[in-house]
Formats: C-alpha cells, structure tokens, sequence
C-alpha cells in the first residue's frame, strides 16, 4: 500500500490519495457529529448546547494534537521520498518519543484548564457542568487521539491514504454503537458521548499501529533508537511546533468568538453548533485535497521534484475549487433540512439561524478550497513561520467578528467570522506560495543545466 507519489501523473496521484481522506475525514467529522446528533436528540437542547459551548476548546487542544502531528510525518515523508530507509527508521523513533513526551504535557494541561476556560468563554451556567464532564472525559483520552493521529499520518506519509480510511470507519461504526449503549441504555449523560468517542479512537490507533508492525516494515526501528539526538528532536520540532501552535491559534480565534456568541443565548449557541458539524463535513474534502499536497509536496521535495509540486498545485487548485462550489451550493439550498436533523421538528428559531451560517460560509468555500492547498503545500516544503503568521491572522479577523461584528449585528455578524478569517490567512499564504515557488523552480531548473 506505500505509494511514491515522485513518478507518475500529478493530478491522478493527488486525486487518488485525495478520495480516500475525504471519505476518512468526512467519517472522522462523524465522531463529532454523531456525538451532536446523538446528545441532542436523547439528551435535549441543553445537552447539545453544552456540546457546542466545549466545540472551540476540543478543537484549541485536539487541533495541536492534529498538527503536531501531521508535522512529524512532513519529516518522515521527505525521507521516503529521498530512498532515504534509515533516516525514515530514525524519523519514526522521533515521532513516538516526541508524540509521548507531548500527550503527558497536553493531557495535564487539558484536564486543569477545562472549568477556568469554560467561566471565561461565558458559558451558560445552565450548561456549564455538562460541558466541562464532557470536556474531561475527552481531554483524559488524548492518548488515544495522539496514538491515531501520529500511527495514521506516519502510514500517509508513505503515500497509503486508504488503510487508515479502514481504521476510521471501523471506529465510526463503533462511535455510534457506544454512544446509542452509553447514553441511552446505561443513561451514562452526557459523558457517555465523550467514553465513545475516546474509547473508538483507542482501537482505531491500536489497529495503526498493529497495521505498522505488521506491514510496514520500513518504519519498524529498534529500541536504541528511541535516545534520539537533539540534532533529529530539533529538526522533527521545527516543522511539528508550528503546525501544532497554528490550530491552537486558529482555534483561540474561535474561543473568543464564542464569548459573544454565548451572550447571545442558548438557541443561538445550538443553532451554531449543529451549523458547524454540517459545515465541518462539507469542508472536510477541501481539507483533503490540502493534507493530499502535504504528502505529495513533502515526498516531492525530498526527491528534488520542484517541476512536479507547481503542477500538482495547479491540478490540485482545479479539482478542489470545483467541489467547494458544489459543496457550498448544497449547503445553501439543503441547509434547513440537514439543521432539522439535530434539532426536530418545532425548533424553528435553531433552524432559520443553522441556515443562516451555511448560507454565509457555503458562499466562500472557494477561498478556503486555495487556503488549504497553499498551507499544506508550504508546510510540505518544511516551512512553517508564514503558515504560523497566517495561523494569527486568523485568529486576529475571529477576534475581530466577536468584537465587532457580533456586538453590531448579533447572530449574523458571528457567522461571518469564519470567511474573514479564511480571506485574513490566504493571502499572506498565497504570496508566499507564489515568491517561494518561483525561487525553488529557479533553482530546480539550473541545478538540470549544470548537470
């Protein structure tokens, strides 16, 4: 199942691995989504609004996890595609050392700061001690969230996006299942969505890292490995940090919106938060496309291959800016009847303001479509400092809609929080994308003449 996405048509390889992230990202959304639709209709509105108050927090803290990493694979990545197997065996070594070093320190971290965090954002005192059991239970799990991640990304890293795709919907099945038992034949509340979620995840990293041992013979290192030189620790540290601090950034953007946003009451923050698994589902192909350049770009850049990462950007451009416009046109058109799934019939309110998000977002689907490709592609060439800055900018145009906009124009200024901040993060992306392509093109070309 390892791939060399070095030789070969670009544009079939991206595609290729492409389909199956979207079908592994869009059933890794149904983790959370199944969590929402599952708590708000056996639990109730306040159940779900809890849900929605934790959602900027889980994604401050399993967004650093998720770019942590997906940065140490970068460095795996560009060793394969250098033909380069003892750096690749050394690489692997450092990703656990560093992924175990890491879980002990966000765990702590997480656990401690759930209940402080939750007063700050203003949560609804109503809500406030569901969000933050809740929140717990999914915090203490994140050794099972830094198993998957790490074992999947380190199996995509070598080109194979299709057998982590089998992992994810064995454990999406298994979410369902325990959360329909937890909830609603233990009455376990609204933890029992959270030991779900934790506990799937669990046999989901098990089986990558069985798969691992099993198959990929050439990511199997011995136990003197793992003393890693401060040399590797740094090199793996400077592409993985950033990464990682760039969701949590992004994702403080998002805590601070949520401060207004709760103000404006509990039908606001439910309608939000089941507009937001919708939206995160039709966005998870637009991401898939990017994480799909990260992977081509990484092993590319590794093999010297700079003629074929500016035509995979292109054919990459092409394919996700079509599906955004797809995607964004049916959330508009089908956005009242995928709202009345969470909440039932008689919560018209929730439904006309769900829709009012979809409609706002889905609109701009194509500037998060170039977002994606130019964030991953620079963060498969190992840079990190202008993806890090758009990660800011960010956060700076959701600070500004939460303390602006909402204050202004209530509800619909919250929704518009997100595209400022995706027109905020792609230009300063695509500026450097352009400035670094033609500089490393220059170089690709001369290095072809003098040989």
């Amino acid at each position: 199942m390892v791939k060399d996405l070095t030789t070969g048509s670009p544009a079939k390889l991206i595609l290729m691995f492409t389909l199956p992230l979207i079908v592994g990202n869009v059933f890794q959304q149904l983790y959370l989504l199944s969590d929402t639709l599952i708590v708000g209709r056996l639990l109730g509105v306040s159940a779900l609004a809890a849900v929605g108050c934790s959602g900027c927090l889980m994604f401050f803290m399993i967004g650093f996890v998720i770019g942590f990493t997906a940065g140490l694979s970068i460095c795996t990545g560009q060793r394969f595609g250098a033909k380069d197997e003892e750096g690749m065996k050394k690489s692997a070594a450092a990703c656990v050392v560093l992924s175990a070093i890491t879980t002990v320190i966000v765990t702590i971290f997480g656990v401690i700061m759930v209940r402080p965090a939750l007063i700050f954002l203003q949560t609804p005192p109503e809500v406030l001690d569901m969000a933050c059991t809740f929140l717990t239970v999914i915090f203490l799990g994140i050794v099972a969230t830094m198993m998957f991640n790490m074992s999947s990304n380190l199996i995509r890293a070598l080109g194979d996006s299709k057998t982590p795709l089998y992992f994810l919907i064995l454990g999406c099945v298994l979410n369902i299942i325990l959360e329909v038992v937890f909830i609603g034949v233990f009455n376990w509340g609204i933890q029992g969505a959270g030991f779900a979620t934790v506990l799937a995840q669990l046999i989901n990293g098990g089986c990558c890292v069985y798969y691992i041992k099993k198959k990929i013979p050439l990511l199997h290192f011995e136990l003197k490995d793992l003393k890693i030189s401060r040399e590797i620790a740094i090199q793996h540290l400077k592409v993985a940090l950033p990464m990682g601090f760039q969701a949590s950034i992004i994702a403080i953007g998002a805590i601070i919106l949520q401060v207004p946003l709760n103000n404006l009451g509990e039908v606001a923050v439910a309608a939000y938060a089941a507009a937001q698994k919708i939206d995160m589902i039709a966005v998870m192909p637009l991401m898939s496309f990017g994480m799909a350049m990260a992977a081509y770009t990484a092993q590319n850049y590794g093999a010297g291959r700079m003629d074929r990462i500016k035509t995979g950007v292109n054919k990459c451009i092409l394919m996700s800016g079509g599906f955004s416009i797809l995607a964004g046109m049916m959330n508009i058109c089908l956005g009242p009847i995928l709202i009345r799934l969470f909440v039932g019939d008689g919560q018209e309110q929730v439904v006309e303001y769900g829709h009012i998000y979809l409609i706002v977002n889905g609109s701009c689907y194509l500037i998060l479509s170039l977002l994606f490709i130019y964030r991953y592609t620079l963060q498969g060439l190992g840079q990190s400092i202008i993806p890090t800055f758009a990660g800011i900018m960010e956060l700076v145009m959701r600070a500004a809609a939460g303390l602006f906009l909402v204050d202004a124009f209530g509800y619909i200024g919250a929704c518009w929080a997100n595209p400022m901040a995706w027109i905020g993060s792609c230009v300063p992306l695509m500026i450097t994308f352009y400035i670094t392509r033609k500089s490393l093109l220059k170089k690709y070309y001369e290095h072809k003449l003098s040989v």
